[in-house]
Protein backbone atom coordinates (compact mmCIF):
# COMPACT_ATOMS: atom_id res chain seq x y z
CA UNK A 1 0.00 0.00 0.00
CA UNK A 2 1.26 3.50 -1.01
CA UNK A 3 2.21 5.32 1.78
CA UNK A 4 1.46 8.75 -0.26
CA UNK A 5 -0.08 11.71 1.46
CA UNK A 6 -1.73 14.43 -0.64
CA UNK A 7 -2.49 17.82 1.38
CA UNK A 8 -6.32 18.91 0.95
CA UNK A 9 -7.59 21.98 2.09
CA UNK A 10 -11.11 22.37 3.29
CA UNK A 11 -13.25 25.40 2.15
CA UNK A 12 -16.53 25.55 4.11
CA UNK A 13 -18.73 28.30 2.13
CA UNK A 14 -22.10 29.52 2.03
CA UNK A 15 -24.42 28.82 -0.72
CA UNK A 16 -24.27 25.74 -3.66
CA UNK A 17 -21.89 28.14 -5.92
CA UNK A 18 -18.34 28.50 -5.39
CA UNK A 19 -16.98 31.78 -6.76
CA UNK A 20 -13.31 31.78 -7.91
CA UNK A 21 -11.00 34.67 -8.93
CA UNK A 22 -8.24 33.21 -11.49
CA UNK A 23 -5.38 35.19 -11.41
CA UNK A 24 -2.13 34.33 -13.20
CA UNK A 25 1.14 35.37 -14.45
CA UNK A 26 1.20 38.19 -11.97
CA UNK A 27 5.34 38.58 -12.41
CA UNK A 28 5.84 40.52 -9.52
CA UNK A 29 9.61 41.62 -9.22
CA UNK A 30 11.73 41.79 -6.33
CA UNK A 31 11.28 44.90 -5.35
CA UNK A 32 7.60 47.11 -5.61
CA UNK A 33 7.31 49.07 -9.04
CA UNK A 34 9.55 46.65 -10.63
CA UNK A 35 8.87 46.66 -14.41
CA UNK A 36 8.27 43.48 -17.48
CA UNK A 37 9.15 44.75 -20.79
CA UNK A 38 7.85 48.27 -19.58
CA UNK A 39 5.30 47.19 -17.03
CA UNK A 40 4.60 48.22 -13.75
CA UNK A 41 3.28 44.52 -12.71
CA UNK A 42 2.23 45.86 -9.23
CA UNK A 43 0.46 48.41 -10.53
CA UNK A 44 -0.97 46.16 -13.31
CA UNK A 45 -1.93 43.71 -10.35
CA UNK A 46 -3.25 45.86 -8.25
CA UNK A 47 -5.77 47.17 -10.58
CA UNK A 48 -7.05 44.07 -11.85
CA UNK A 49 -7.57 43.69 -8.06
CA UNK A 50 -9.91 46.69 -7.78
CA UNK A 51 -11.48 45.69 -10.68
CA UNK A 52 -12.59 42.28 -9.03
CA UNK A 53 -13.58 43.85 -6.12
CA UNK A 54 -15.87 46.86 -7.61
CA UNK A 55 -17.52 44.41 -10.23
CA UNK A 56 -18.21 40.88 -8.43
CA UNK A 57 -19.19 39.34 -4.92
CA UNK A 58 -16.08 38.66 -3.32
CA UNK A 59 -14.87 34.87 -4.42
CA UNK A 60 -14.34 32.40 -1.54
CA UNK A 61 -11.04 31.39 -3.11
CA UNK A 62 -8.02 33.07 -5.71
CA UNK A 63 -6.70 30.34 -7.73
CA UNK A 64 -2.73 31.63 -8.93
CA UNK A 65 -1.87 29.82 -11.75
CA UNK A 66 1.72 30.10 -11.68
CA UNK A 67 4.61 32.60 -12.51
CA UNK A 68 3.66 34.72 -9.29
CA UNK A 69 7.36 35.95 -9.12
CA UNK A 70 9.46 36.81 -12.22
CA UNK A 71 12.60 35.43 -10.96
CA UNK A 72 11.26 33.39 -7.60
CA UNK A 73 12.30 36.50 -5.32
CA UNK A 74 11.06 36.02 -1.40
CA UNK A 75 9.08 40.03 -1.58
CA UNK A 76 7.38 39.26 -4.67
CA UNK A 77 5.65 35.87 -2.94
CA UNK A 78 5.37 38.48 0.38
CA UNK A 79 3.08 41.07 -2.14
CA UNK A 80 1.22 38.19 -3.76
CA UNK A 81 -0.30 37.44 -0.10
CA UNK A 82 -0.80 40.61 0.59
CA UNK A 83 -2.27 41.34 -2.97
CA UNK A 84 -5.06 38.18 -3.20
CA UNK A 85 -5.66 38.85 0.46
CA UNK A 86 -7.73 42.06 -0.55
CA UNK A 87 -10.42 39.83 -2.79
CA UNK A 88 -10.22 36.85 0.60
CA UNK A 89 -7.84 35.35 2.75
CA UNK A 90 -8.14 31.96 0.90
CA UNK A 91 -5.74 31.57 -2.25
CA UNK A 92 -3.98 28.45 -3.40
CA UNK A 93 -0.98 28.73 -5.67
CA UNK A 94 0.78 26.57 -8.17
CA UNK A 95 3.77 27.14 -9.49
CA UNK A 96 5.05 28.44 -12.80
CA UNK A 97 7.98 28.24 -14.70
CA UNK A 98 9.33 31.73 -13.79
CA UNK A 99 8.59 30.52 -10.06
CA UNK A 100 11.15 29.32 -6.96
CA UNK A 101 9.09 26.18 -5.76
CA UNK A 102 11.14 26.09 -2.58
CA UNK A 103 10.68 29.74 -1.51
CA UNK A 104 7.25 29.93 -3.04
CA UNK A 105 6.15 27.03 -0.52
CA UNK A 106 8.31 28.87 2.87
CA UNK A 107 6.88 32.30 2.14
CA UNK A 108 3.28 30.92 1.37
CA UNK A 109 3.28 28.22 3.78
CA UNK A 110 1.34 24.48 3.30
CA UNK A 111 -1.97 26.00 3.13
CA UNK A 112 -0.95 27.79 0.20
CA UNK A 113 0.85 25.44 -1.62
CA UNK A 114 -1.58 22.24 -0.85
CA UNK A 115 -2.73 19.20 -3.46
CA UNK A 116 -5.68 20.01 -3.49
CA UNK A 117 -9.26 22.42 -2.17
CA UNK A 118 -12.33 20.77 -1.22
CA UNK A 119 -15.71 23.22 -1.17
CA UNK A 120 -19.20 22.41 -1.70
CA UNK A 121 -19.74 19.69 -4.11
CA UNK A 122 -15.69 20.27 -5.74
CA UNK A 123 -12.59 19.35 -5.63
CA UNK A 124 -9.68 21.97 -6.84
CA UNK A 125 -6.33 20.00 -8.60
CA UNK A 126 -3.27 21.68 -7.87
CA UNK A 127 -0.86 20.14 -10.31
CA UNK A 128 3.06 21.14 -10.85
CA UNK A 129 4.09 21.32 -14.54
CA UNK A 130 7.31 22.96 -13.92
CA UNK A 131 10.51 21.55 -15.20
CA UNK A 132 12.86 23.39 -13.16
CA UNK A 133 15.40 25.52 -14.99
CA UNK A 134 13.32 25.23 -17.67
CA UNK A 135 10.48 27.16 -19.79
CA UNK A 136 8.35 24.03 -20.90
CA UNK A 137 6.00 22.24 -19.02
CA UNK A 138 6.20 18.30 -18.24
CA UNK A 139 3.46 16.38 -14.95
CA UNK A 140 5.59 13.76 -14.76
CA UNK A 141 4.89 10.16 -13.48
CA UNK A 142 4.44 11.50 -9.60
CA UNK A 143 2.22 14.34 -10.67
CA UNK A 144 -0.14 12.03 -13.24
CA UNK A 145 0.10 9.43 -10.10
CA UNK A 146 -1.57 12.52 -7.93
CA UNK A 147 -3.91 13.25 -10.38
CA UNK A 148 -5.18 10.03 -10.15
CA UNK A 149 -5.52 9.35 -6.76
CA UNK A 150 -7.48 12.76 -6.43
CA UNK A 151 -9.63 12.02 -9.27
CA UNK A 152 -10.37 8.49 -7.97
CA UNK A 153 -11.22 9.58 -4.38
CA UNK A 154 -13.32 12.60 -5.21
CA UNK A 155 -15.54 10.67 -7.46
CA UNK A 156 -16.07 7.71 -4.91
CA UNK A 157 -17.44 10.99 -3.07
CA UNK A 158 -19.68 12.55 -5.36
CA UNK A 159 -17.79 15.67 -6.07
CA UNK A 160 -17.01 17.42 -9.49
CA UNK A 161 -13.58 18.38 -10.10
CA UNK A 162 -11.83 21.48 -11.59
CA UNK A 163 -8.13 20.26 -12.30
CA UNK A 164 -5.30 23.84 -12.68
CA UNK A 165 -1.63 23.77 -13.71
CA UNK A 166 0.60 26.14 -15.55
CA UNK A 167 1.62 25.20 -18.60
CA UNK A 168 -1.10 24.66 -21.27
CA UNK A 169 -2.00 21.01 -22.19
CA UNK A 170 -3.30 21.61 -25.93
CA UNK A 171 -1.88 23.39 -28.38
CA UNK A 172 -3.39 27.36 -28.90
CA UNK A 173 -2.20 28.22 -32.27
CA UNK A 174 0.94 30.23 -31.31
CA UNK A 175 3.53 28.62 -32.79
CA UNK A 176 6.27 29.55 -30.06
CA UNK A 177 4.29 29.32 -27.24
CA UNK A 178 2.61 25.51 -28.43
CA UNK A 179 6.70 24.54 -28.40
CA UNK A 180 6.56 24.87 -24.70
CA UNK A 181 3.31 22.90 -24.39
CA UNK A 182 3.05 20.16 -21.59
CA UNK A 183 5.43 17.39 -23.13
CA UNK A 184 3.32 14.42 -21.46
CA UNK A 185 -0.13 15.64 -22.34
CA UNK A 186 -1.24 12.83 -23.63
CA UNK A 187 -0.82 11.14 -20.11
CA UNK A 188 -2.77 13.94 -18.83
CA UNK A 189 -5.63 13.28 -20.78
CA UNK A 190 -5.97 9.59 -20.69
CA UNK A 191 -5.81 10.32 -16.76
CA UNK A 192 -8.50 13.11 -17.13
CA UNK A 193 -10.48 10.82 -19.85
CA UNK A 194 -11.07 8.34 -16.90
CA UNK A 195 -13.47 9.98 -14.94
CA UNK A 196 -16.70 11.89 -15.98
CA UNK A 197 -16.51 14.22 -12.80
CA UNK A 198 -13.94 16.41 -14.05
CA UNK A 199 -15.42 19.19 -15.49
CA UNK A 200 -12.86 21.69 -16.48
CA UNK A 201 -9.39 22.41 -16.64
CA UNK A 202 -7.86 25.60 -16.32
CA UNK A 203 -4.36 27.30 -16.77
CA UNK A 204 -1.96 30.12 -17.21
CA UNK A 205 1.37 30.62 -18.95
CA UNK A 206 -0.12 31.57 -22.18
CA UNK A 207 -0.67 35.49 -21.24
CA UNK A 208 -4.23 35.48 -23.04
CA UNK A 209 -7.79 34.46 -23.16
CA UNK A 210 -8.69 30.92 -23.96
CA UNK A 211 -11.82 28.68 -23.64
CA UNK A 212 -13.09 25.75 -25.37
CA UNK A 213 -14.09 22.25 -24.85
CA UNK A 214 -12.68 19.05 -25.13
CA UNK A 215 -15.77 16.56 -25.56
CA UNK A 216 -17.61 17.60 -21.87
CA UNK A 217 -14.34 19.27 -20.44
CA UNK A 218 -14.40 22.93 -20.43
CA UNK A 219 -10.65 24.13 -21.29
CA UNK A 220 -9.62 27.61 -20.11
CA UNK A 221 -6.89 30.21 -19.62
CA UNK A 222 -6.69 33.56 -17.88
CA UNK A 223 -5.02 36.57 -19.45
CA UNK A 224 -1.95 37.65 -16.86
CA UNK A 225 -2.50 40.81 -14.83
CA UNK A 226 0.57 41.92 -16.79
CA UNK A 227 1.80 41.41 -20.25
CA UNK A 228 -0.50 40.31 -22.94
CA UNK A 229 0.90 37.97 -25.63
CA UNK A 230 -0.57 38.45 -29.29
CA UNK A 231 -2.71 35.37 -30.17
CA UNK A 232 -1.91 33.52 -33.61
CA UNK A 233 1.57 34.51 -33.75
CA UNK A 234 4.78 32.58 -35.09
CA UNK A 235 7.25 34.25 -33.39
CA UNK A 236 7.43 36.57 -29.92
CA UNK A 237 4.51 38.99 -29.85
CA UNK A 238 3.29 41.45 -27.29
CA UNK A 239 -0.64 42.38 -27.57
CA UNK A 240 -2.00 45.72 -26.50
CA UNK A 241 -5.02 44.46 -25.08
CA UNK A 242 -5.51 45.45 -21.04
CA UNK A 243 -4.49 43.16 -18.39
CA UNK A 244 -7.43 40.94 -16.36
CA UNK A 245 -8.44 37.93 -14.65
CA UNK A 246 -10.87 34.91 -15.31
CA UNK A 247 -13.45 34.59 -13.08
CA UNK A 248 -15.48 30.87 -12.23
CA UNK A 249 -18.63 30.10 -10.99
CA UNK A 250 -18.68 26.24 -9.94
CA UNK A 251 -22.09 25.25 -9.30
CA UNK A 252 -23.68 21.58 -7.37
CA UNK A 253 -24.95 20.08 -10.12
CA UNK A 254 -21.51 20.23 -11.96
CA UNK A 255 -21.96 23.31 -14.45
CA UNK A 256 -18.90 25.65 -14.89
CA UNK A 257 -19.91 29.53 -15.72
CA UNK A 258 -16.77 32.05 -16.40
CA UNK A 259 -16.05 34.97 -18.03
CA UNK A 260 -13.10 37.31 -18.80
CA UNK A 261 -12.67 40.83 -17.16
CA UNK A 262 -9.85 43.65 -18.28
CA UNK A 263 -8.67 46.60 -16.77
CA UNK A 264 -10.06 49.04 -19.49
CA UNK A 265 -10.03 52.41 -17.35
CA UNK A 266 -6.18 53.03 -17.11
CA UNK A 267 -3.37 52.42 -19.43
CA UNK A 268 0.06 50.80 -18.77
CA UNK A 269 3.20 51.49 -21.24
CA UNK A 270 4.83 48.53 -22.72
CA UNK A 271 7.65 48.02 -24.76
CA UNK A 272 4.99 46.41 -28.10
CA UNK A 273 8.67 45.95 -30.08
CA UNK A 274 10.12 43.56 -27.35
CA UNK A 275 11.41 40.61 -28.69
CA UNK A 276 11.05 38.20 -25.97
CA UNK A 277 12.17 38.11 -22.18
CA UNK A 278 11.91 34.06 -21.18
Amino acid sequence: MSDVRDSFQQLSVQGETIRIAQITDTHLTAYEGGKLLGVNTDRTLKAVIDLAQQEREAPHLVLATGDLADAGAANAYRRAIDYFGMLTPNQFWLPGNHDDVDVMRTIGGAQRNCDAVRAGAWQIVLLNSQIAGEVNGRLGPAELAKLDRLLSNSEREGLHNLVCLHHHPVPIGCQWLDQQIVSDSDDFFDVIDCYKSVRAVAWGHVHQEIATRRGDVNLMCAPSTSIQFKPGQIDFALDDVPPGYRWLELHADGRVDSGISRVTAQKFDIDLDSKGYL
